[in-house]
């Protein structure tokens, strides 16, 4: 498969020794800009606010004593950093933990704060939570579902054509865990749920469930897949306000959540579903 220019280098897709030890060097930046342009997204004009919040659930390290400590991390980006950080480096960075020793809790959460804000280019904010912590327990996704809509289905490349909106104004919550689309690398696959939140005129939900399965062959990042699903519904209803929240499951004990909105929106309360 060729890869786009912004992967030549990456790790995602070769063979890597275990790191056995701590190294920021790991992590590998891709800039954002590239798959933006296609968009018609200019850096220093976002048509979006937003955050991309990650989960990783395999986080551990030694005490000062050498004894392992186990953790849940929680990572914000912000959406106007420079760029994202490809996934199997943020594994193999993390796995450079597990080894190491710290003298204690904040050093490990000042230590990851400043190796991915390097990479982001940004500041980057983290949480360390205990594994039982009430704030992992599985939630489910407000609004209504889309996905017992009786729909016959033959395009799976998305299409903003299916977008169609009508005259009324309204203001709704909807949600579909149909979401599918492909790593950029390696072809395999990435579930997801997705939350849709507007006011505006109201979309044709058959052509929204036909849009959104449409991505089920579609290869890009989470990341992207949000601000495509959000510039294509900006562009063809012209919502007043909208927000598109993407929960994916983890893979290599990470998920991605990505959210874009118009200002002034923000995400439901943070929320982990069943599957991840």
């Amino acid at each position: 498969m060729d890869r786009p220019d912004t992967l030549e280098h990456a790790p995602l897709g070769r063979e890597s020794a275990y790191p056995e030890r701590y190294d920021a060097g790991l992590l590998y930046p891709i800039a954002r800009a590239a798959n933006r342009a296609p968009l018609g997204i200019e850096e220093g004009a976002l048509p979006f606010v937003g955050e991309d919040e990650w989960h990783a659930f395999e986080v551990s390290w030694l005490n000062a004593r050498g004894k392992p400590v186990v953790a849940v991390a929680r990572f914000r980006l912000p959406v106007d950093s420079p760029n994202l950080i490809e996934s199997k480096s943020w594994k193999l960075y993390l796995n450079g933990f597990n080894q190491t020793r710290f003298d204690s809790r904040e050093r490990v959460s000042d230590t990851l704060v400043a190796d991915l804000s390097a990479a982001a280019g940004a500041p980057v904010s983290v949480e360390l939570l205990d594994v039982d912590d009430e704030a992992l327990a599985p939630r489910r996704l407000p609004g209504e579902s889309l996905d017992d809509l009786d729909i016959e289905v033959s395009d799976y490349t998305p299409s903003a054509d299916h977008l169609k909106a009508g005259v009324e104004v309204v203001e709704e919550t909807l949600y579909s865990h149909l979401l599918k689309s492909n790593c950029p690398v390696t072809g395999q696959p990435d579930w997801g749920s997705v939350l849709i939140r507007y006011r505006g005129p109201k979309l044709d939900r058959e052509g929204l469930l036909r849009y959104l399965i449409g991505y089920r062959q579609h290869q890009d990042f989470h990341e992207h897949c949000v601000e495509h699903i959000f510039t294509d519904l900006m562009a063809r209803a012209r919502p007043e306000r909208l927000l598109v929240l993407a929960r994916y499951v983890r893979r290599g004990g990470l998920d991605i959540s990505p959210w874009r909105g118009t200002p002034g929106e923000r995400p439901p309360e943070p929320l982990r579903l069943a599957r991840q």
